[in-house]
């Protein structure tokens, strides 16, 4: 399987649809009433279905195993035909499209089943999926061309005595996203990071470093004061989605604020932490500027 640990939990959705073509009104009249031998063929295929989406992932070798936090399925009589409409949802950071197909699969098979002593010509038809949301398409911010600065803030590094990982990863992931980005070294000194902030003509500045606790820790406190205001509910992502991948994560300073109009973030100084506070708000948080914008994204 797929590595997905650096994903974020959302909601996701996904609806396919299976066809059983019948070859006689017969067929058709006779499940309507009810009347097929092996018992109600909606009601029977329903359970199938139900039991079956949840056997995906012992069946997909590369599927996860999931939570099954919805399952709908539904009937339409289409002359000769019968569409199946099979819908899954989950919060968990992977989509369901081919547990929705499963299900599908699964209903229509079993109706083939009970359907064959009575019409030896039934078969299954097209199976195929009708929507998916949740994912990154779901999300296409549609984002003018943006551009960063990276601040990396280390005593160490601005002598020359270390080498940056944490910014090459900002920008590498910035870069993935579109977003243009140059860099900056300075050291842990509050003049020179205050001059980062109100002296850039750029959307988005990203310092990293200096978000613990040590006696040189200041980014955090020299950048709050500028701000124009807080973008709490990120600060508490990124300490979110760190927690639950390292209990240190909890130590950490991060910010995230506005001003005027630009993004500040004061990400950790770590190559981990750094990583993981980016896959933690990127690209969603770019919906920022559609908001400053006036924009609304739907």
């Amino acid at each position: 399987m797929i590595d997905i640990t650096h994903k974020i939990t959302t909601l996701r959705e996904a609806t396919a649809t299976a066809i059983v073509k019948t070859s006689s009104a017969e067929t058709i009249q006779r499940i309507k009433e009810n009347k097929v031998p092996k018992g109600n063929v909606f009601e029977m295929s329903k359970a199938a279905g139900l039991l079956g989406v949840k056997k995906t992932p012992e069946l997909l070798p590369d599927c996860h195993p999931m939570p099954i936090e919805f399952t709908g399925i539904e009937y339409k009589i289409n002359g000769l035909d019968i569409v199946i409409s099979f819908t899954v949802k989950t919060i968990y950071k992977t989509g369901v499209e081919v547990e929705a197909m499963h299900g599908a699969s699964i209903v229509a098979l079993n109706m083939y089943d009970m359907l064959k002593p009575i019409d030896k010509n039934i078969e299954i038809s097209t199976i195929k999926l009708e929507q998916k949301k949740g994912g990154k398409s779901s999300f296409n911010l549609d984002i003018d061309e943006l551009t960063a600065k990276v601040v990396v803030c280390s005593d160490t590094i601005s002598k020359g005595e270390g080498k940056d990982k944490a910014g090459e990863i900002i920008i590498t992931k910035l870069g993935e996203l579109g977003v243009k980005a140059d860099k900056l070294v300075i050291p842990d000194d509050p003049e020179k990071i205050k001059t980062a902030v109100e002296e850039n003509d750029t959307d988005m500045v990203i310092f990293t470093g200096g978000t613990g606790v040590g006696p040189r820790d200041v980014t955090p406190n020299t950048i709050e004061p500028l701000l124009d205001f807080h973008l709490k509910g990120v600060e508490e992502h990124m300490r979110n989605y760190g927690q639950q991948r390292m209990p240190y994560a909890m130590l950490s300073r991060s910010v995230a604020g506005i001003k005027d109009g630009k993004v500040i973030l004061s990400l950790p100084g770590s190559s981990k932490g750094a990583a993981e506070c980016m896959d933690a708000i990127f690209p969603h948080i770019l919906h920022v500027f559609k908001v400053i914008e006036g924009k609304r994204h739907d």
